[in-house]
Formats: C-alpha cells, structure tokens, sequence
C-alpha cells in the first residue's frame, strides 16, 4: 500500500510565503505530517515536490507500477497544466487533489483546476489534515 505525496511550485515555501493563507507552518512540517499520518493509517508515503513542471510529470510517469495512490497538490499548476493532467490520466494511478487553503473563497483564476476531472475527489482549506483526509480517501475507495 504505497502513496505518493505531490507537491508543486512554492509549496517548499510554506512558513515563508503568504503566512495569513498558509500559516507558519513549514514544508519539513508538512512532511512530518503526512508521515505520521501515513504511519497512523498504515501505508506507506513517498514524497516529492518540484517548482518545475515537467518534474512533476516525470515523477507521474515514474509512479506507474510501483505506486496504489497519489496525493497531490499541483499549486499554481492547478490552473494551468494540461500536462499534468495528461500524465495522471496516462498512468490510471487513482488520485485525490488537496489543497492547504480555501481555493473556493480565493481569485477567480484559482477556481479552475485542470487535474480535478481526473481526481477522485478534492480537498480544500483543511490545512494540513487535508493530506491525511485524502490519504484516507485513498483507503476508503480501496486504492491503496
């Protein structure tokens, strides 16, 4: 039962970047997170995030046959990447899109996500604990 962690551009910033919509909370603090909620859950969590995009595709692409699930957080390459999109589809990996803020109540551009047609959910404004929520979903829908 193997799940990968995604996360794109600037998401390495948290603690840094926009404190009144991400906290202060950092990356390693997410890291954390994510592991101790996967060991609570019972799977086992790989990590990766990249600020380039074709990284992210390639590390998809790379997650074909070793990997039950995918949490992703595709940042500002939500509203953008097509390729990404093209890569989850290609690879049929089942995968929940999370967010750390409340995109809904956030700029009009942000309201769009290209991946969210192939997601089979997704998780917005719960902060960190929408990781452990989509790892959960992942369980629940027997992906991983």
């Amino acid at each position: 039962m193997k799940i990968l962690v995604i996360n794109g551009p600037n998401i390495n910033m948290l603690g840094i970047r926009e404190k009144n919509i991400y906290g202060s909370e950092t990356y390693e603090d997410l890291l954390r997170f994510c592991k101790d909620a996967a060991d609570e859950l019972g799977v086992e969590v790989s990590f990766f995030q990249s600020n380039h995009e074709g990284a992210l595709v390639d590390t998809i692409q790379e997650a074909y046959g070793k990997i039950d699930g995918i949490v992703i957080n595709p940042a500002a390459y939500t509203h953008t990447s097509v390729a990404i999109l093209d890569a989850l589809k290609a690879v049929s990996i089942p995968t929940v899109e999370v967010h750390i803020s409340d995109v809904p109540s956030r700029e009009d551009f942000r309201q769009i996500s290209y991946i969210r047609p192939y997601c089979i959910r997704t998780i917005t404004g719960m902060g960190f604990e929408g990781y452990k929520e989509a790892m959960k979903e992942l369980l629940k829908k027997g992906c991983a």
